[in-house]
């Protein structure tokens, strides 16, 4: 059960790359305002969200605690981020504040699993 659970947290780190990694590659395009939402950023989205899930699952049969409040707040900040990359998904190029939001959520995210105990 334990590999299972870090083979699904590699795969939601990925996820994170994936979306970190898709707004960091548009930091010149963001400067032109020919910034999108690429398609590997949803992916890493929903990644985040289907592999976070399982996380939490995986973390009652191994006889673990789980923080509630914290998974409650890395939920709503997720799904801040899909909300908003969904709404400008279909755009050709979206508005100046939108990939540095998505950017700064996911970094928001991480420090949240990170340095909340």
């Amino acid at each position: 059960m334990e590999i299972l659970k870090n083979v699904v947290l590699a795969l939601h780190i990925l996820g994170v790359v994936a979306l970190l990694g898709g707004v960091l590659y548009q930091i010149a395009p963001i400067r032109t305002r020919t910034a999108r939402i690429l398609p590997g950023m949803m992916h890493g989205a929903w990644t985040m969200l289907v592999t976070g899930i399982a996380l939490v699952g995986l973390q009652y049969p191994l006889g673990n605690d789980v923080n509630n409040v914290k998974i409650t707040v890395k939920l709503a900040v997720l799904i801040a981020i899909i909300v908003i990359a969904l709404v400008n998904r279909k755009r050709e190029a979206v508005a100046t504040w939108v990939l540095p939001a998505i950017g700064a959520l996911t970094v928001v995210n991480v420090l949240l699993a990170t340095v909340w105990r």
